[in-house]
């Protein structure tokens, strides 16, 4: 979707101000709200690509306004009323009004477990056996689509063309896992070097490039 979180290659929003020596929390209620994320998302009723979606589809000036982890915590509760396991009361009042059932109560990441958990992270890699659609080497062009749904392709590279520079392997395809359950299918995912003067026009230094990994969803062959 084409929303106010994709702002590679946008003008007019200043630079980026790096913080000396800053800390992984700035607040004690942002490590709160990651908590709440990953012992939410333990209870498997939503995927990554899911939750990355939510906390994508806001109002441009809500998401701009937001914090890093207010952004989450609005993109929690989206995901938390969709399930079916709070009410809008129970998130304005602060109280649950029953609890969880049992099967999903015992999902819950419980605070022992988060470093195991962590450690062995999720696996988007899939057993298919699907041969890649393009060669190292060879030139390819992003589709210029703009998906209502949640996508992976920046907006500054569609329509733009690049080399494969590498070839990755077969992985879960986010735009379509990012529509819930029975759209986790496998594409190939490639390593593709766009030159800055094709993205940025002839004033960018001819020298530099981006690489920018994209599934084959988002790539056709170029002319």
């Amino acid at each position: 979707m084409n929303g106010a979180h994709d702002l590679g290659g946008m003008h007019g929003l200043g630079p980026i101000n790096a913080e000396v020596d800053e800390p992984v929390f700035h607040h004690d209620w942002e490590r709160r709200v990651l908590a709440l994320n990953l012992a939410a998302g333990a209870m498997g009723k939503w995927n990554i690509d899911v939750s990355r979606h939510a906390r994508e589809n806001q109002p441009p000036a809500q998401y701009l306004a937001n914090s890093y982890y207010q952004t989450w915590l609005v993109g929690l509760e989206k995901l938390l009323l969709e399930a079916g396991l709070v009410t809008v009361d129970e998130i304005a009042n602060g109280k649950s009004a029953a609890p969880l059932p049992d099967d999903l109560a015992q999902r819950v990441l419980q605070a022992d477990a988060v470093e195991a958990v962590l450690g062995r992270g999720t696996d988007y890699t899939t057993d298919d056996d699907i041969p890649p659609e393009y060669a190292i080497g060879e030139q390819v062009r992003v589709l210029n689509n703009h998906p209502t749904h949640h996508t992976r392709a920046p907006r500054y590279v569609r329509g733009k063309c690049g080399v494969v520079e590498r070839q990755h392997g077969v992985f879960v395809f986010a735009d379509e896992n990012a529509k819930g359950p029975g759209h986790r299918v496998g594409q190939n995912i490639y390593s593709v070097r766009f030159a800055a003067q094709e993205l940025w026009g002839p004033d960018a230094p001819a020298a530099d490039c981006v690489y920018v990994d994209l599934w084959d969803g988002h790539l056709e062959a170029a002319d």
